[in-house]
């Protein structure tokens, strides 16, 4: 990622909508987002893990400002029907977006953990780079989410259930599972007063990705 602004969205999917999600994700509605104004990139990952459908969706953004900028709340306010018929069959959704405040690494990784945090670290980009130092580990990113923006009351949000909020993102891309349970281990040990609140700690892999600035809409 390279905008200064993040949108992190986790949701679960039944099984009988499963076919039905990922064609509405891979075929409208990320392409609706990336083509809005101030969005440079999206990425889908899927959680690791048999028993459930869990979906991770990481927009890139220009600036936190998109969020509750007029280009994005204008999409916010006229979702498509396809959008109206999947958003509540989303559940446990949890969605949240704000500045990202600290980077280390290059590059993506095959794997990657999306750990919702209710505290900032005192020096996010000491933890930042600390956790890019280990093997394996190609970067590491941490967000803080700005309520404000985030809870702009639109149209998708009368339509989706509860919607969950989260303080902070730690985003941490490896090369394998090994190296990332390792860098997780790394986490607890310098910041255990962060990781001992934070939200489930799941691996992911990428399922797909669009980034506005290379790719062909038409």
């Amino acid at each position: 990622m390279r905008g200064a602004g993040f949108l992190a969205i986790w949701s679960d999917v039944e099984a009988q909508d499963l076919t039905d999600y990922r064609h509405w994700l891979t075929r409208e509605h990320t392409t609706e987002r990336v083509t809005t104004r101030g969005f440079l990139a999206a990425r889908v990952l899927r959680a690791v893990r048999a028993d459930i459908n869990r979906f991770f969706i990481l927009y890139e953004l220009e600036t936190p400002e998109v969020l509750d900028g007029e280009a994005y709340l204008a999409r916010l306010n006229a979702p498509t029907p396809w959008s109206r018929r999947t958003m509540p069959k989303l559940g446990n959704f949890i969605r949240g977006g704000g500045v990202m405040v600290a980077r280390a690494g290059r590059g993506e990784g095959a794997t990657v953990m999306a750990l919702r945090i209710e505290k900032l670290p005192g020096d996010p980009q000491a933890m930042a780079r600390a956790l890019v130092a280990c093997d394996g580990v190609a970067a590491v990113q941490i967000g803080a989410t700005d309520q404000a923006r985030t809870s702009v009351p639109t149209a998708e949000k009368g339509i989706r259930k509860n919607e969950g909020f989260f303080v902070g993102l730690l985003l941490i891309e490896a090369l394998d599972v090994t190296s990332l349970q390792a860098a997780l281990h790394k986490a607890t040990e310098i910041a255990p007063d962060i990781m001992n609140y934070a939200g489930e700690p799941e691996i992911y892999q990428t399922m797909f990705a669009l980034d506005a600035r290379i790719a062909d809409f038409v």
